[in-house]
């Protein structure tokens, strides 16, 4: 959908669960971007409280004290920071609009990134192609090879190179690598065999190792 016309849809499911909050998001990233906050100290659990009562001065702190973690959650699912910003604009729709079902049983942090996993995990069932299966003895050597290769990359790096993934690739390393999920969890969550989620998982670390032997390769150049 074209950013503005996602904005626009933003607001208008934010003016249907009372979130007025929203009608200012785009702002709000400038100023994420700029380290620039507003948001003044008030313990947890009063303020997802007065979350859970729709106080638009409460919706704006909780998004500035969390936005900047869960962005770069996002950003490891996007194409680019627009795409991820785009992704964290309907993450917070649904946090808000889902934020009465925290009962306060687990730290709040958690369910918030499992939100926001979830949102990106909703935005790329939408592409259809990368349920592809292929064969996990084809990429088997490669992982056990490149272990080390891909504990040093900075980070930067890793995020351009996994931004550079195939969608299912991408999808499944961050579930796994990053998100700790284990595959048979991750095939239940994509509605993919454990097969695939194995083979697209190698495929990833297989594409990252070379890129990074690319980009090591251009540094010896550059010396």
């Amino acid at each position: 959908m074209h950013r503005s016309k996602r904005c626009i849809v933003g607001i208008a499911v934010a003016r249907e669960l009372g979130m007025f909050f929203l009608f200012s998001f785009q702002p709000f990233l400038p100023s994420l971007r700029l380290g620039v906050t507003t948001t003044y100290m008030i313990d947890e659990r009063t303020l997802i409280e007065q979350c859970q009562n729709k106080d638009r001065m409460a919706q704006r702190m909780l998004y500035e004290r969390f936005a900047r973690k869960m962005l770069v959650v996002c950003q490891r699912y996007s194409r680019s920071n627009f795409e991820a910003e785009d992704m964290l604009q309907e993450a917070f729709i649904k946090i808000f609009g889902q934020i009465n079902n925290f009962r306060f049983e687990s730290p709040f942090e958690a369910w918030l990134r499992r939100v926001v996993v979830n949102t990106a995990i909703s935005c790329y069932r939408k592409e259809k192609n990368w349920h592809n299966h292929t064969d996990i003895t084809a990429y088997t050597e490669t992982i056990a090879d490149g272990q080390t290769a891909l504990a040093d990359m900075q980070y930067q790096q890793l995020l351009e190179a996994v931004r550079e993934l195939p969608a299912g690739s991408q999808t499944v390393f961050n579930l796994y690598a990053i998100e700790g999920y284990h595959h048979a969890e991750i095939a239940k969550i994509l509605s993919i065999s454990e097969g695939t989620s194995k083979s697209q998982y190698a495929r990833a670390r297989q594409l990252l190792q070379r890129k990074l032997k690319d980009t090591l390769n251009v540094e010896k150049e550059n010396l």
